[in-house]
C-alpha cells in the first residue's frame, strides 16, 4: 500500500510503545501524521513528524484538520490502562476514529472479538472465542488462550501466558512472562508482577507477585 492510499494515524505517546507501533503501522495500512505527548521535552520517534504537546495542542491541531479522515491510537504501555481509555474517549469525542492495530506476525482467531483501540503486537496469539475489550495491549509474544475474557484497558505484557477461560478485569496489567492458569479471575486495576504464576483468583486493586502469586500490597493507582 502506498502512502497516498494509507489511512492517516495520530499517536498519543512518544516513547517505547510509539516506537513499536511505528515499526509496523505502514504495513497495517496507516501513515503516522502527528504524535502527541504531555511531556514538553518529548522527542518524536517518528522521522519527519513533530511532537505536539498536551490537550491544548491536540485541540488546536483538530481545529485545522479534517478529523473525520483521521484515526488515533493511544501508545501508552505499562500499567496505564486508565490513561489509554481516557485518550480513547478524547479521540472519540473529537470525532477521530480509533484504530485497532494488529501486527502482521500476530495470530488472531477468526471467532475471537478484539475491541476498538487494541494493539496486538508481533508473535502475540489471541485464540478461539477470546474476547478482548477496547484499548487493550497484547504485547510481543503474549498468548491469550481460548475463551479468555479481557476487559477494557488491560495490558498483557511481553511473553505473558493466559490459559483458557481466564478473566481479567478492567485496566489490569499482567507483567512480562507471567502465567495465569485456567479459569482464574484477576480483578480490575490490579498488577501481576513479571514472572509470576497465578494459580488462584486475584482481587481488584492489588499488586500480586510470586509463584504462586500472592497479594503484596494495594495498587496505589487503583
Amino acid at each position: 500500500m502506498g502512502t497516498e492510499d494509507a489511512r492517516k494515524l495520530i499517536v498519543w505517546g512518544a516513547t517505547g510503545q510509539c516506537i513499536v507501533l511505528a515499526e509496523f503501522a505502514a504495513r497495517a495500512g496507516y501513515l503516522i501524521v502527528a504524535v502527541f505527548d504531555n511531556n514538553p521535552r518529548a522527542a518524536s520517534p517518528v522521522e519527519g513528524v513533530d511532537v505536539i504537546i498536551g490537550i491544548r495542542g491536540f485541540k488546536e491541531w483538530c481545529a485545522v484538520e479534517d478529523v473525520r479522515q483521521v484515526y488515533g491510537i493511544a501508545a501508552i504501555g505499562g500499567s496505564s490502562g486508565r490513561d489509554r481509555c481516557e485518550i480513547h474517549s478524547l479521540f472519540k469525542n473529537a470525532g477521530v476514529r480509533v484504530a485497532t492495530l494488529v501486527h502482521p506476525q500476530a495470530y488472531v482467531a477468526r471467532d475471537s472479538v478484539v475491541g476498538e483501540g487494541c494493539q496486538i503486537l508481533a508473535s502475540a496469539t489471541v485464540c478461539a472465542r477470546a474476547i478482548i475489550g477496547r484499548s487493550c495491549i497484547i504485547n510481543t509474544g503474549a498468548s491469550v488462550d481460548h475463551e479468555c475474557s479481557i476487559a477494557e484497558g488491560v495490558h498483557i505484557g511481553p511473553g505473558a501466558r493466559l490459559a483458557g477461560l481466564v478473566q481479567v478485569g478492567e485496566r489490569s496489567f499482567i507483567g512480562t512472562g507471567a502465567i495465569a492458569l485456567p479459569r482464574v479471575r484477576i480483578g480490575s486495576d490490579s498488577i501481576v508482577g513479571a514472572g509470576s504464576v497465578v494459580t488462584r483468583d486475584i482481587p481488584s486493586g492489588v499488586v500480586a507477585f510470586g509463584s504462586p502469586a500472592k497479594t503484596v500490597r494495594q495498587n496505589r493507582r487503583s
